[in-house]
């Protein structure tokens, strides 16, 4: 039997919703042939696909980045801005393609105020330079009577759009990037970058380049810290050659929670040497599982397995919620996605299941969670040990609610959870959402929903119950506090 023991009164910290963005791209048919296609039945008058806009809602996404990735490198945003028959189609190197620049800077935000999430733009640090980026935030944020913006104006937006998040350069230190940087040169440039956007409108809050190297974000952060307000971070996953591919998957998010503790400690210490008073948080605004599979390496066909990976890494950035302040899964719609498209209809891929409980079930104080249960070793990832139950509790104090979200990482066995709450005690019945399928290989497709969100009442609740969670299953438990 596993245990696991909550006080209401032992808390880790605020858990932002911003943890729970999205974030789409320029790449194979992400926002072409996704959110954006005119030729498609399913697309309203400005192109828009109304199936995915409604699949989209279903994520709750507080935040999305746009517009790259590895594609903003080499992007000008001037070109996807003003009437639509004059803007130009350009070569696009970071993915060997095409851009016609018919979904630019407008239709973003548009689309944002659609879907009711914040904008965040990720600025060319590649290809591009400082002024290019703060005439961005001319264009997005002041009022008229300035250049960008009025142009803004004259593109029929009268209103500035106040975008707040703004990304310092996308994994500028890799080659596989457009003008990619040492950590020397990308520092010096992205401290430029940060003072002229800011003059530009001083409300706006930046997002430093991070790479997930000790380095690197030691150096950037030296730089930069008393002007950024995070630091980005990405982390894409798959299972370990040679290893069991659906325990070595589940470990996975471990090996990224060691990286991010030391970096939250870092920020820490570069803090108190620069005397910086402003918090610094961690973005983690790519992540995701990404096996490199399908046709061309993008349309990634989700399992089980995965879908519970993905569930382990959203309780693991929600126990680190003092240090990851905002997250965008890369990406929304079908490229490594929770939403697939055909010029018919659309499918809800298994990710896409834990992420809509993770946004819509949790509560905003995450607890200091007790877990006692059996462990698998996982030198092969450099982590001891990874836990077959993994939990995060969170409490909204408002709704006087505790949530529970389970994950058996047991392929074919159950655990019999007990669960001990201290300091309160529950009302006698709840309800357990649970995601779950046949075997962890099971995948969904057109028509074919095999694995999905189902709701169950529970009873016999109280202080001291035990819960019996499926063998290879998510379940997120919503108890009442009286």
């Amino acid at each position: 039997m596993s245990l696991i023991k909550i006080d209401l009164g032992h808390r880790l910290g605020t858990i932002e919703p911003k943890l729970y963005g999205m974030f789409i791209e320029h790449l194979g048919r992400c926002i072409y042939g996704g959110i954006y296609d005119p030729e498609s039945p399913q697309a309203d008058d400005r192109g828009i696909r109304l199936d995915v806009l409604e699949a989209a809602r279903g994520l709750h996404a507080p935040i999305l980045r746009w517009p790259g990735g590895n594609f903003v490198s080499g992007y000008h945003w001037l070109d996807g801005v003003g009437p639509k028959e004059q803007r130009p189609t350009r070569v696009e190197p970071a993915w060997q393609t095409s851009e016609t620049n018919q979904f630019g800077t407008d239709e973003f935000l548009a689309y944002c105020r659609r879907l009711e999430v914040e904008p965040y733009i990720c600025v060319n640090l590649g290809s591009g330079g400082i002024e290019e980026a703060a005439a961005w935030v001319e264009y997005c944020n002041r009022p008229a009577g300035t250049h960008y913006a009025d142009l803004r104006v004259r593109n029929g937006s009268p209103d500035p759009s106040r975008v707040t998040y703004w990304g310092l350069g996308n994994e500028v230190y890799g080659d596989w990037q457009i003008g990619h940087k040492k950590p020397e040169e990308y520092a010096h440039l992205a401290r430029q970058c940060a003072h002229l956007m800011k003059w530009t409108d001083p409300g706006i809050k930046l997002i430093l380049c991070g790479a997930g190297e000790h380095d690197w974000d030691r150096l950037a952060l030296r730089e930069c810290a008393d002007i950024v307000d995070y630091i980005s971070y990405h982390f894409y996953w798959a299972k370990v050659a040679g290893q069991d591919p659906h325990y070595s998957t589940l470990s996975r998010p471990y090996q990224s929670e060691q990286y991010l503790r030391f970096l939250g400690a870092l920020i820490e210490q570069i803090r108190r040497e620069k005397n910086v008073p402003h918090p610094i948080g961690i973005a983690v605004d790519e992540w995701n599982r990404w096996f490199i599979g399908g046709e061309d390496g993008l349309g990634e066909v989700y399992n089980l397995t995965d879908a519970l990976s993905v569930a382990v890494y959203l309780n693991m950035m929600r126990r680190n919620c003092r240090t990851i302040t905002l997250a965008t899964l890369a990406q929304m719609v079908n490229v490594i996605a929770p939403i697939v498209t055909n010029p018919d209809g659309l499918y809800r891929q298994t990710i896409y299941f834990p992420l809509q409980c993770a946004a819509a079930k949790s509560g905003a104080l995450a607890l200091d969670a007790f877990v006692e249960c059996d462990s698998y070793p996982a030198a092969y990832v450099g982590v001891e040990a990874v836990p077959y139950l993994d939990a995060l509790a969170s409490f909204d104090p408002d709704g006087k609610t505790l949530y529970l979200s389970l994950v058996n990482l047991y392929r074919d066995q159950p655990q019999e959870v007990a669960v001990r709450v201290e300091g309160a005690d529950l009302k006698h019945s709840g309800l357990a959402h649970l995601v779950t399928g046949e075997a962890p290989e099971v995948t969904n497709g057109f028509g074919r929903e095999a694995v999905r969100t189902t709701t169950e009442g529970i009873s016999n609740v109280s202080a001291a119950f035990t819960y019996r969670l499926p063998p290879c299953s998510h379940a997120v438990l919503e108890l009442e506090v009286v």
